[in-house]
């Protein structure tokens, strides 16, 4: 199905205008130490929750914007961030030394010891202040896609890619490495790929790039599987575009479905899920789909809708639990889906 830029467009500014503002936010100092007690819930949070992860010891990471980051323990929630103050939380990354490093879309980055915060903005080197994403490559290197670049922080110092360095746009939503080493990024423009020397925007076989990529995965074999749209057409003021969830296998960008995609994961399985809007236009509803392994590669994939939310009930980054539960966040909190059960956390019930 292909529908008009200008309503994919107007749709996303309204979705995202209250995560993603570029004003910096005061902080008290570079440096705040952790002392005294979290706050502790037995609820979850209740403004947007744009990621989910999950800690080596099994915790679930939550990044919620103007709640915090919280960590749940599967008794009780407990905010590791209310020194911060109220920040635009987009993403939490727990690096291999056992150190969690939060991004905001409002104030820089922040890396955190157990013990204490340490600040991170344009003032330390980093390439601009709104981050969405944070990523560690195999050498342990920290990458942050932002509204103004990429920079890649070594442990010592920040080296900045933007449009200047070969990035095919510097407005970054996501990144993600391959197996080979490569590093995909999503952008507002155009996506692209660095492979250590050269970025390269990717194209299908007709020569037309992928754009507003919000996310990108690589699949146990090697697939790249990505949401995004592609300009088909333009007459006169009108630009015709073609969204969707498509697939990489090296050689062949495939279309697998016209619905929207702003977070994807495989499981343990190989069933691919995703959240996003079923119109591809961006307008209606938004649905939690899992996509049947035995049929990815079918003209027509299975798919299972678990959740779908009415209006502009947007859903969000997702996560499978150790113990094979699917995390996902939304506008309004984050959800557990344990094969039967929809969690919401902000009461006793839940949904079946």
């Amino acid at each position: 199905m292909k529908k008009r830029l200008q309503l994919f467009v107007l749709f996303l500014v309204s979705v995202f205008i209250t995560s993603c503002k570029q004003n910096q936010t005061n902080v008290a100092k570079d440096s705040i130490t952790a002392d005294g007690k979290d706050f502790v819930t037995m609820y979850g949070p209740t403004t947007m929750v744009r990621n989910v992860k999950q800690d080596r010891k099994g915790n679930i990471l939550i990044a919620a914007s103007l709640a915090g980051v919280f960590r749940y323990d599967g008794k009780s929630f407990t905010n590791l961030t209310t020194k911060l103050g109220f920040l635009r939380f987009w993403d939490v990354l727990e690096d291999r030394h056992g150190n969690l490093w939060f991004a905001t879309t409002d104030s820089g980055v922040y890396y955190y010891n157990g013990k204490s915060f340490q600040h991170f903005t344009t003032k330390d080197g980093l390439v601009n202040n709104r981050v969405m994403s944070i990523y560690e490559d195999k050498a342990g290197v920290i990458w942050f896609g932002t509204g103004g670049g990429v920079s890649r922080y070594d442990g010592n110092s920040f080296q900045n890619f933007t449009t200047k360095e070969g990035l095919s746009s510097n407005d970054i939503t996501t990144i993600m490495g391959d197996k080979t080493g490569k590093l995909w990024f999503g952008t507002r423009g155009e996506a692209c790929f660095y492979d250590g020397k050269t970025f390269t925007i990717f194209k299908n076989k007709d020569g037309k790039a992928f754009n507003n990529v919000w996310s990108i995965m690589e699949d146990k074999q090697g697939t790249i599987w990505f949401g995004g749209s592609i300009i088909e057409d333009k007459k006169g003021d009108t630009v015709v575009v073609s969204v969707g969830l498509w697939r990489y296998n090296g050689s062949t960008f495939t279309k697998v479905t016209n619905r929207g995609a702003s977070a994807i994961i495989e499981d343990r399985k190989g069933n691919i899920w995703t959240t996003g809007a079923v119109n591809p236009n961006g307008t209606g509803g938004w649905t939690l789909s899992r996509y049947d392994k035995k049929s990815l590669y079918s003209k027509k994939p299975t798919v299972t809708e678990i959740m779908l939310t009415s209006g502009t009930g947007m859903l969000c980054g997702i996560l499978e639990a150790n113990d094979g539960s699917i995390w996902f966040g939304s506008f309004s909190g984050v959800y557990r889906y344990d094969g039967k059960t929809i969690s919401d956390f902000k009461e006793k019930k839940s949904k079946k």
